[in-house]
C-alpha cells in the first residue's frame, strides 16, 4: 500500500491506479471473458505460481474508460493469496508497454486472498482500453496458492512466469512459458448503452484449436474484428466439452448459468456445441441426438427467461476426423435439420453449410482444416465473417 507519510510514495502510487466509480446511466459489459476450469497436474506449470509473478495476454472486443477485472477461484480446494495486479497494454511476446500500468484495487487494497469455490472483481479503474486491443494481466501471487489452480487450458496465447513478485519494469524474458490462462475470468467495461455483447457457448472449435497461438485468430476474434470492436463478444468456448455429459470439464448443461447468464451485457447467446456429444456417443447415437436436442431446449428457455435472443449453430462436417461414421454422421444431419427448423430460437449461424466442400457435404472443405474436425485460420475467418453477416 501507499505509505500515508510518504508524499512521494503516494503520488507514485495514485500514477499508478486510478480508481473509479460508474457514474448515473452507467453498467458494466463484458468485454472479454473466458470459461473457468478446473487445472489437472498435466495443465499446472512446472513450479507452483506460490511466490510468483505470472504475466497473460487477453484480445478484449470493445473499448471503455473505466474497467473491472474479475478473478476466479471456484475449482480450487485451497485459497489463492494474491499480493498484487496490475495490466498494461501488450507489447510484443512477454513485455509492456510500462506506461500505461495500472494497479488493481480490491476494495481500495492492492492485494487480496480469494478463498476456495469463491470469484470477485477488482475495483473500478479508470484506463484507456482500446476496442479490439491485447491487454496484459500481470498477477503477483503470494506464498498460499491451490495445488489445482482454476484456470482455463485453451487460452491459444503464451503466459510467462518468473520467480518472486514483479513490477511493471520487470522483465519476463527467459520465464516459464505455459499456454493457459490462470485466475481472470472477465473483463468489464462502463457502458451507458442499452445491453449488446454476444456471448458464445461452444467446444474446441470456438476455443480455437487449430488456430495460430498469439495471433488471435479463432473465429470470435474474426467476429469481434468484422464487427467493427463494436460489439461485444464474449468466447466461452471449452476444448472437448460436451453439452449433456462427458468430455473435458463441466458440460454445457452444468456451467450454463455461470458461463453464459452469469456475464455482464449480453444480449445475444450463440450456441455452437454439440460435436462431442455426438463423437462421444458409441453405441447409443440415437439416444445422445434426443438427449443433445432436449438439451439445446432446455438452454434456449433458460436464456428466454433472461430476455436473451438465442441463435444455434449448425454442427460443422467431420467426415476423416476420429468421430466420423455412418450412424454419427445421420445424428449430425438430424441435429441440424432441427436447428434449421425450429421456430424456438431468433436465428440460425449454418456454420456447416459455409466451411463444407460443396462436392461432398460431409466433410470440410479442405482448405480450411488441418485435422477435418477443428478449422485453421482460413476457415475460423469464413466462420467469424459468416456469423458476423447473420448477427448485424
Amino acid at each position: 500500500m501507499c505509505s500515508k507519510y510518504s508524499f512521494v510514495l503516494f503520488f507514485l502510487c495514485m500514477a499508478m491506479s486510478v480508481s473509479a466509480q460508474l457514474k448515473d446511466g452507467e453498467s458494466w459489459t463484458g468485454t472479454w471473458a473466458t470459461a473457468a476450469e478446473f487445472t489437472g497436474p498435466g495443465d499446472m506449470p512446472a513450479s507452483s505460481l506460490s511466490n510468483r509473478s505470472l504475466r497473460q495476454v487477453v484480445h478484449v472486443s470493445i473499448g471503455g474508460e473505466v474497467l473491472r477485472v474479475q478473478f476466479s477461484n471456484e475449482f480450487s480446494r485451497e485459497p489463492v493469496e494474491i499480493k498484487s495486479v496490475y495490466i498494461a497494454d501488450a507489447a510484443d511476446s512477454c513485455n509492456i508497454d510500462v506506461r500505461s500500468a495500472r494497479f488493481l484495487t480490491f476494495g481500495g487494497r492492492k492485494n487480496v486472498t480469494i478463498a476456495p469455490g469463491e470469484a470477485l472483481f477488482s475495483d473500478a479503474l479508470k484506463y484507456q482500453l482500446k476496442p479490439l486491443q491485447r491487454l496484459s494481466i500481470t498477477i503477483n501471487y503470494g506464498a498460499v496458492t491451490p495445488v489445482n489452480a482454476t484456470s482455463h487450458r485453451g487460452s491459444r496465447t503464451t503466459s510467462y512466469i518468473i520467480s518472486g513478485t514483479s513490477k511493471p519494469k520487470t522483465s519476463f524474458a527467459g520465464g516459464e512459458k505455459v499456454d493457459h490462462w490462470y485466475n481472470a475470468v472477465a473483463i468489464d467495461v462502463a457502458t451507458t448503452s442499452a445491453p449488446s455483447g454476444i456471448a458464445v457457448l461452444g467446444n474446441s472449435i470456438t476455443d480455437g484449436r487449430g488456430s495460430t497461438t498469439n495471433l488471435q485468430n479463432r473465429w470470435t476474434d474474426f467476429l469481434a474484428e468484422a464487427l467493427g470492436g463494436t460489439v461485444p463478444v464474449l468466447n466461452l468456448g471449452i476444448g472437448g466439452n460436451c453439452v449433456v455429459e462427458g468430455g473435458l470439464s463441466e458440460p454445457a448443461l452444468k456451467r450454463f448459468d455461470r458461463d453464459i447468464l452469469g456475464q455482464r451485457g449480453v444480449k445475444t447467446l450463440v450456441i455452437f456445441e454439440g460435436v462431442n456429444d455426438i463423437g462421444g456417443s458409441k453405441n447409443r447415437v440415437e439416444q445422445k441426438t434426443e438427449k443433445l436436442i432436449e438439451a439445446y431446449k432446455t438452454l434456449i428457455a433458460k436464456a428466454r427467461e433472461k430476455g436473451l435472443k438465442v441463435y444455434l449453430g449448425t454442427i460443422t462436417p467431420f467426415k476423416k476426423s476420429f468421430y466420423y461414421d455412418h450412424f454419427r454422421e445421420a445424428s449430425r444431419q438430424t441435429v441440424n435439420d432441427w436447428i434449421r427448423t425450429t421456430d424456438l430460437i431468433d436465428g440460425v449461424i449454418d456454420f456447416d453449410k459455409a466451411v463444407m466442400d460443396k462436392a461432398d457435404n460431409k466433410m470440410l472443405k479442405e482448405e480450411y482444416s488441418d485435422d477435418w474436425l477443428h478449422l485453421n485460420p482460413k476457415g475460423y475467418e469464413v466462420m467469424g465473417r459468416f456469423a458476423a453477416d447473420v448477427l448485424r
